[in-house]
């Protein structure tokens, strides 16, 4: 797969979580324009391939901003990082008019939490500015019943969407969504079961970092996050999306290794 000027293959690579925001979750992954840099060099010493910025939480029970928002918010923060750091950078946004603002500014790649769906412009941005996607599945309501069907059908459908806009098929990315529109039971199906998605012909990210299906609080959740990367490496899911680089790029090569 490409990303800005790097081919990520035959490997599990750990894409660093930096939040340009107030209120995620993780409080330890919230940055500002004032300790951004500090917080990328950290990452990629630790060794992250991939910096992912958000300027929206996407929390349960998150107070949606506007677009506008997004852009005050990242833009100042992802000019410093492209000017310091040759690494690629994805921008997590579903708004085009960030990701127009973020691709012009220097970014990498979009992660979209609505897999292209919310916002009819976003692929046709992506694929104008030969950006990479990442294309997550999400839905209205809690899924009920059998959870493949229409977490594979979202995933086809916003493959096509891509393809017709023009993105190119070595700069697609999927991603099952871990928890998003899932109950805890089905999140954990879904990352037991996340080789499933291969079926679809595209290489895989995973999003788990300390996210509510571990228990506890945010703070206590590594140990199952690091599980959850093991597992990805020995599934050879391309990337993991997580808060702790450090440990996390350990336990993958842990797996490797052995």
């Amino acid at each position: 797969m490409k990303i800005g000027n790097k081919i990520f293959e035959n490997y599990t690579y750990v894409m660093a979580i930096i939040n340009l925001t107030p209120d995620s979750f993780w409080q330890e992954s919230r940055k500002s324009a004032d300790n951004v840099l500090f917080a990328v060099e950290k990452a990629i010493r630790d060794g992250a391939a991939v910096i992912d910025l958000g300027a929206q939480s996407t929390r349960p029970g998150y107070g949606e901003v506007t677009a506008d928002e997004e852009i005050s918010r990242l833009e100042k923060p992802l000019r410093m990082i492209k000017e310091r750091f040759d690494v690629p950078v994805s921008v997590d946004t579903y708004y085009s008019k960030c990701a127009a603002v973020a691709l012009e500014t220097g970014a990498d790649m979009i992660n979209d939490v609505w897999g292209l769906t919310h916002d009819g412009d976003m692929a046709q941005i992506i694929a104008w500015h030969k950006a990479s996607a990442c294309i997550m599945h999400n839905a209205e309501c809690t899924l009920s019943g059998d959870i493949w069907h229409p977490i594979i059908g979202f995933l086809r459908n916003s493959v096509r969407i891509a393809l017709d806009s023009g993105i190119e098929s070595d700069k697609i990315i999927l991603d099952g969504g871990i928890g998003f529109a899932k109950n805890r039971e089905q999140n954990w199906e879904l990352l037991n079961g996340y080789d499933k998605l291969y079926t679809l012909g595209y290489p895989l990210l995973l999003g788990a970092s300390r996210k509510s299906m571990f228990g506890g609080e945010p703070a206590d959740r590594l140990p199952q996050t690091l599980q959850s990367t093991r597992l990805a490496a020995r599934k050879k899911i391309l990337f993991v999306r997580v808060h702790d680089v450090k440990e996390n790029a350990q336990a993958i090569r842990e797996v490797y290794q052995n």
